[in-house]
This record gives structure tokens, sequence and C-alpha cells, in this order.
């Protein structure tokens, strides 16, 4: 999600921009811990995921007709695909070209699935965050966030906390392991977690809101991107709750998709006073993909429902909001101060503000 510098590549306004700059010395390429071979023919078989995890029929998640299943499904299988590459690979390369080997809207959920990899393995062999950087650094580049949102799956995996921020990440993008760390509890223990709306002990108010963000996330995926649905989840959390619920499920509508134009219409006016959330969540989704220089049809068509606005429009609102933080916004509060300048951003949209 937002501003990060350009990764190496021709630039976006055509290969003879710098034509007449001298060329900026190369970098060797960042190492990558090696797996101690005992872990390798040990743990990492046993870290592999069954890919039927995903499917909703399993995980006891809302069945309904149409397509929505489907694009849903195939997200997770996305993720589980990035997960086993990053598992499996000896290098950079071997990852980049099994994920890119995906259709191009699956690979951001492909690196997140790599980010969880690489994460889980610097935590076991105490690597210092050495693999993650060089994923996030490398072929992962254009996917940042979705990286570092994998690093939270990894930590709940684990039991741990993303807590104090992540070692080599940005900031304050190094948060939204929150985020990864709420949707990977909603997923794999929604009778706890969005049933009994139970949340971990020991988390601060900002962390919980960063983790609800992702909890709203995953009730997209466990009601099948049915807006009534989720709506209904929502309303029986705490109303303290709801409003980073909301911006979790904006999130999801705008950048897994699976939702038909009216169905986002029904939506966002189920979002109620909840409005602004469910846009900021939409921002945030559109500067991800954004950033990654595809924007899929259906992240066009959420982002004109649920922000009002162009994708281009709603990213450069997280970039705005971000940079009026100025560069010292490291912790949880500098992320929820981000996302209240979002929202405001979007309503004074509303309103004609400019």
């Amino acid at each position: 999600m937002l501003s990060h510098p350009s990764p190496s590549g021709p630039s976006p306004s055509g290969p003879d921009t710098a034509a007449s700059e001298e060329p900026a010395p190369s970098r060797p390429p960042r190492a990558v811990p090696v797996v101690p071979r005992p872990l390798r023919r040990v743990v990492i078989p046993l870290l592999r995921q069954d890919t039927a995890q995903v499917d909703f029929g399993v995980r006891r998640f809302r069945l309904r007709p149409g397509p929505a299943r489907d694009i849903l499904q195939a997200a997770g299988q996305a993720f589980l695909t990035g997960f086993h590459a990053a598992l499996d690979a000896r290098t950079l390369a071997g990852l980049a070209a099994d994920v890119e080997r995906l259709p191009p809207e699956r690979r951001g959920f492909a690196y997140e699935g790599a980010g969880m990899a690489c994460s889980v393995l610097d935590l076991l062999i105490g690597a210092r965050g050495r693999r993650f950087a060089a994923l996030v650094s490398g072929p992962a580049a254009r996917y940042p966030h979705l990286v570092h949102v994998g690093a939270g799956w990894a930590y709940a995996r684990l039991g741990l906390r993303p807590r104090n921020g992540l070692p080599a990440a940005h900031s304050p993008e190094q948060w939204l392991a929150w985020d990864g760390y709420g949707f990977h509890q909603g997923f794999f223990h929604p009778d706890r977690v969005i049933g009994r709306q139970q949340v971990e002990r020991g988390l601060t108010a900002d962390e919980r809101a960063i983790r609800d963000q992702g909890l709203g996330r995953a009730l997209w995926f466990h009601e099948c991107a049915d807006p009534e649905g989720i709506a209904l989840r929502i309303a029986e959390f705490p109303p303290h709750r709801r409003g980073d619920l909301w911006s979790g499920a904006g999130l999801a509508a705008t950048y897994a998709g699976g939702a038909t134009p009216a169905e986002l219409h029904r939506l966002g006016a189920a979002a109620g006073a909840h409005r602004a959330d469910l846009a900021q969540g939409s921002a945030f989704a559109c500067a991800a993909h954004h950033v990654s220089g595809l924007v899929p049809e259906h992240t066009r068509a959420a982002a004109r429902v649920l922000t009002g606005t162009t994708v281009e429009e709603a990213a450069a609102w997280t970039d705005r909001s971000r940079a009026a933080l100025g560069p010292a916004a490291t912790g949880t509060g500098h992320y929820q101060l981000w996302r209240a300048g979002i929202r405001d951003l979007y309503l004074r949209s509303r309103r004609g503000d400019h």
C-alpha cells in the first residue's frame, strides 16, 4: 500500500526516459540465508499445507450460487502456490518463476504466501528477517504490502505476535503484519474469533484495530462476498470494532473481488455510518494493485462504487495521507493516523472539497 520506491526496471513513462543519464551502479543481489540441511529435510515437509484447507466446504464457510466461491478459492490456492514455492526455492529467481506462471491478478496472493513462508523460515533459523527482506526488495518489490501481510500469517501460525516491528521491514507498512495476523485468526479459528468475537490477550487498542481490519478481510471470504451476510456478521460485534471490520471488508471486496456491481452498491449501503471506513479499505486495495502495475477490472469497478472515484485517485489518497505523517511515522498509532487521513480525504471528496 502505497508510497514505495519504484522497483528496478523500465520506467512507466517509457524506456527512453532516462537515456541520457549515467546508469546507476548495480548492487549485488542480497544473499538469501541458507536453510540448514536438517531443517530442510525434516521441518520443511512439516510446513507444507494441504491445498484442501482453502476449500470453502472444508472450512465451513458460506456457500452460495455464483462465481464468488471460485474467485475467492482461487486466491487461496494462489497463496498456497507462493507459500510452497518459497519453501522449495533455492533462489529468488526460482521463486519468482513459479509465481509468474500464475495469472497476473493472482500473483499478489502468491507473494503474500511467499511472505509467510520466508518469515516462518526466518523465525525458525534466527535469520533476523533476511529472507523476508530479500523477497520484498527482490521479486516481490511491486507487492510490498502483500508480503508484509504474509509475515503476519507467519507470526500467527507460530503462536507469536508481530510486535515491535518486523526485522528489515518498511514503515509504517510493517504494521500490516497485524492485518495478516487478524486474517489468519479469522480464517482458521472462525468459531472463536468470528462466532464468539474473541480477541487475543494483551493487544493494545491500535494493534487490535489493525488486527480487526484483517479480520474484516477474512469475513469477505467467510461470507463468500455476500453483502448482507457481511453486514449481519459485523453487526454482531461491539460497536467500537465495526469500523475496522468494515475497512477490511472494503479492502477485500476491492482487491480480491467476487462481487457484482449491484452487490457492491448493496455493500456500500449496508455500511451505513461506516461508509468512510469501507472507502478507506477500498483505497488501500486500489493502491496495492496500482503499485503492482496491474489493476484488474473488478478493482476499477469496486473503486467507482466504494470510493466514488478512480483507482488512481483513491491510491493517491493513501500517498497524500502517508506523506502528511512525515518521515518519523513508524508506529501502530501512525498507521491509525494514516487510515484516518484517508477517511478524511474520502469525506472531503464527497463534499466537493479540494
